[in-house]
């Protein structure tokens, strides 16, 4: 692990006193986690992934808090509350859903599902927070972390302070970007392009567009590439994380689709469908490429970053050491020595944090005693999620710092924390509809 360095200069100087936390700033701040948390819970649930609330809500706090005559920090404050419904949302519709197809709950009617969906966000929500903020200076202070989204998200609302003419090229690029996606999306210019090369002598073309759009798929003799589509956002994000980290997330694809897909296909062939759940995959080539895809290669996947996650700890070991050592050292901080802090160092206090961790941990007890009607199972799963949820939520910001919260595979993490729970609920004895709603509640959380 890199050493530490302590050379960053804040953009408002630590001894300037600026309007930061204030009502307005709050308000606009739940606006947007309401707007742009909805919006990202339709995109969670229609394609599988949500994109990152940090950007739209830097040019609306910007736009409106500058109207206002607001402060830089008061605009942090409203893009940051209002960027976190994102990630709520993406908990939400990667978990909540599977309680009915797992028929823990009979509904979605408030009865049946309301309350205990805002319960499980909340535990989650306020525990992320908690366990985050034990490890976050030794995050922002290393220097390998580049933290894409959040540097982006800053010099927008720098722009803002610089005047119109900063401004003027900001607003410039967001109604460029616009008009390359609509032109594509009203067929101006073709946005995906196939390109089939043939194997053999032999020829074909498959189709998989929508969120499939970067697969490989070979096709007896023929192998068809369903080229990257012309997007703005994926362009302004690769511009941001370098070549280095795009080049990762694009070798992930082709590996899955470009190596994986056909060499299953090529050596079991139509033999594929006694490896897949009943009823999946068509008659033709195509579907069975899918569910290959979907039921085979994906959960190699879900092992993969099972490894990756715990190559990741083991990178993070001298981070989080260091993160929980300075926590456990701020619990002997007195609140003359805490009046002292610079005004970038202050923070809630140790003590605060742990005893709400604490509270929390209490609260999840209860809950997964209620979900599995099992004491013991109740227990053993709170205590699991305390552990898998530090620990996950401590790879995921390290992943956020990498390659920001839109890459950032939280349906990835949510899976293998399934794969954990479901062998330790079974190993417990729980099983069933109770011992799903188990699982899923400590899914839900993490």
């Amino acid at each position: 692990m890199a050493s530490i360095t302590r050379s960053h200069q804040p953009f408002v100087p630590q001894h300037v006193t600026m309007r930061e936390l204030t009502l307005r700033a709050v308000l606009l701040g739940l606006l947007m986690t309401v707007v742009l948390g909805a919006a990202n819970a339709y995109l969670g649930l229609r394609a599988g992934m949500t994109i990152a609330a940090t950007y739209p809500a830097a040019v609306i706090s910007m736009a409106v808090l500058r109207g206002m005559n607001g402060s830089l920090l008061e605009e942090n404050i409203a893009r940051t509350a209002g960027s976190i419904g994102e990630s709520v949302a993406a908990g939400a519709v990667f978990t909540l859903p599977a309680f009915l197809i797992a028929h823990a709950w009979p509904s979605f009617s408030p009865a049946d599902a309301y309350w205990k969906s805002t319960v499980l966000m909340l535990v989650g929500s306020v525990l992320g927070v908690l366990f985050v903020s034990l490890v976050r200076r030794v995050m922002v202070e290393d220097p390998e972390l580049p933290f894409p989204e959040s540097i982006a998200a800053s010099q927008i609302h720098k722009a803002g302070q610089q005047g119109a003419s900063a401004a003027r090229y900001l607003f410039w690029n967001i109604g460029l970007g616009g008009v390359v996606y609509l032109l594509g999306r009203f067929g101006i210019f073709a946005s995906d392009k196939d390109v089939t090369v043939a194997v053999g002598g032999m020829s074909g073309q498959l189709r998989l567009g929508g969120a499939d759009s970067n697969q490989v798929v070979a096709i007896g003799g023929a192998t068809s590439f369903a080229a990257p589509s012309v997007s703005p956002a994926y362009l302004g994000v690769g511009y941001i994380i370098g070549p280095r980290l795009a080049a990762l997330q694009f070798a992930g694809g082709v590996l899955a689709w470009g190596l994986l897909v056909p060499l299953l296909m090529y050596f079991l062939g139509p033999q594929l469908r006694a490896f897949l759940p009943p009823g999946a995959g068509a008659e033709s080539w195509s579907g069975l490429a899918s569910s290959t895809g979907r039921y085979i290669v994906r959960p190699i996947a879900v092992g993969g970053m099972l490894v990756g996650a715990a190559y990741t700890l083991w990178r993070m070991r001298v981070s989080i050491w260091s993160g929980l050592v300075r926590a456990i050292h701020d619990l002997k901080q007195t609140p003359a020595q805490a009046a002292k802090l610079s005004r970038t160092e202050r923070y809630m206090s140790s003590k605060v944090v742990f005893l709400l961790i604490g509270l929390v941990f209490l609260a999840m007890i209860a809950l997964y005693v209620y979900f599995s009607g099992n004491v013991i199972g109740g227990v053993v799963a709170a205590i699991m999620m305390l552990i898998l949820g530090f620990f996950f939520a401590t790879v995921s910001g390290y992943l956020v710092g990498i390659i920001g919260s839109s890459n950032n595979p939280v349906s990835g993490l949510t899976l293998c924390t399934l794969v954990v729970a479901a062998l330790l609920m079974v190993a417990l004895g729980v099983s069933g509809v109770a011992g799903a709603a188990a699982v899923l509640g400590v899914a839900a959380v993490v």
